[in-house]
């Protein structure tokens, strides 16, 4: 594999390889940017079927961290970790523990948090053997735990936004949504749709997962090959990434795309497709940053009301997007980079271990 040649490697500070034989540990770590302090990004674990789809998906999601930090206005910079293996048999406390280690002889460079795949649980496990983590237990009214519902908190004052801007509704009663994947964020996503009116149809993997849903939130099931092409006002992705290519746009029929999946477009091209086709596109790194502000808080000291607050600043940041979009004749995601490309080089680089 030639790393430095992937479109993806992106100019990345750091690309780490950890592996312990004993206990099945087959881990990479990736630091994209350390501009605005230590890397900050979850740790996803996952049976990816090749050790280069695990780098190319790393390297995506390490870079998106590096924007999503620098516009949520985190003293972070980017970064990723996975392992290889499949979350549903491959776990042992030992295992993370093993990737504790792998994290701390990094020295700081890289703080680790849940991602897909991974838990508070593990993530206790990875504190055994490291202080650069984030997303453990705390005490009520304190920032930290599990950050999926805070993600979803975002997504859905995001999805609000992106409404407003696009149908010219300050609410969500009757508003037809679509959303892929009801996991640790996507089913905090659809009980908050739910409440505020919105009819949803879901799809999951997991049929069980959408059942729940379904039962909970009077939600329509449809087959997960289905839901993208579904005829609503907005597609919530909120599965796994590149989910937007020139094949799946043209069977789009939602006039939003707003939900929590990283990477959701396969290519950037791929936005200039959504907007040919009329599609107000809600730049995932943006929209989905509840996560990652719970897990800074956290790892830097702060209460469930600051980390709360700042989330509440993510429908303005989209707005301020759609709008410069909207006046430049630009794609959402164009804006979107630029603008965090801009955050990143005017803020002077600070030291890190």
């Amino acid at each position: 594999m030639e790393i430095y040649g992937m479109r993806e490697f992106d100019g990345h500070e750091l690309v780490v390889f950890g592996h312990n034989a004993n206990l099945g540990l087959h881990a990479i770590v990736a630091v994209h940017s350390t501009t605005l302090g230590p890397a900050a990004g979850g740790c996803r674990m996952w049976p990816y079927a090749s050790t280069d789809a695990a780098v190319v998906d790393v390297l995506r999601l390490s870079r998106g961290m590096s924007y999503k930090n620098a516009m949520a206005g985190l003293p972070f910079g980017g970064g990723k970790a996975v392992i290889i293996g499949d979350p549903r048999t491959g776990k042992t406390p030992e295992l993370f523990e093993a990737f504790g280690r792998f994290v701390d002889s990094l020295g700081g460079r890289y703080i680790t948090a849940e991602d897909v795949g991974t838990t508070t649980t593990d993530m206790q496990s990875v504190a055994r053997a490291t202080s650069f983590v984030s997303g453990l237990n705390r005490k009520p009214g304190e920032a930290g735990g599990d950050p999926g519902p805070k993600t979803a908190l975002g997504v859905y004052l995001g999805i609000k936004a992106a409404v407003k801007f696009r149908l010219n509704r300050s609410d969500l009663g009757g508003v037809e949504i679509a959303v892929q994947g009801v996991g640790g964020v996507g089913y905090h996503l659809c009980r908050m749709l739910s409440a505020d009116g919105a009819r949803l149809r879901v799809a999951d993997v997991r049929p069980a997962a959408a059942q729940r849903v379904s039962d909970e939130f009077a939600a329509t099931v449809v087959p997960v090959e289905q839901i993208l092409s579904e005829s609503v006002d907005v597609f919530a992705p909120c599965a796994l990434g590149a989910v937007l290519n020139a094949s799946s746009i043209s069977r789009l029929r939602a006039r939003i795309v707003a939900g929590a999946a990283n990477n959701q477009l396969a290519e950037d091209k791929d936005g200039q497709e959504l907007q040919a086709a009329g599609v107000l596109y809600a730049p995932d790194y943006v929209i989905n940053a509840g996560g990652i502000i719970s897990v800074a808080r956290e790892y830097n000291g702060g209460t469930e009301a600051q980390v709360t607050a700042e989330i509440q600043g993510i429908p303005a940041r989209l707005t301020e997007i759609f709008e410069r979009a909207r006046r430049e004749g630009r794609t959402t995601n164009a804006v979107a980079d630029e603008m965090a490309q801009e955050r990143i080089r005017a803020t002077p680089r600070k030291m890190v271990a």
